[in-house]
């Protein structure tokens, strides 16, 4: 599983590169992917919106075992 998720996070990346962040995947617990947000989307105040629209639709697409994910 943790393949297929280096594979979706491959996919948001550029769209958080361009705007200066990126993620990275810490953890898989269960069902439950826990990444952190860094560079310009760490801290920032739409980064929350970003996890949840962005970044877990997308995981949750291509992992559909994927529950959760959540930001550490």
């Amino acid at each position: 599983m943790r393949e297929k998720v280096e594979q979706a996070l491959g996919k948001v990346r550029p769209m958080l590169q361009r705007d200066g962040g990126n993620v990275e995947l810490v953890d898989i617990e269960g069902t439950v992917v826990k990444v952190r947000l860094t560079g310009a989307c760490h801290g920032c105040p739409m980064s929350q919106m970003t996890l949840k629209a962005g970044v877990e639709r997308i995981i949750k697409a291509e992992v559909p075992e994927v529950t959760e994910v959540v930001s550490v």
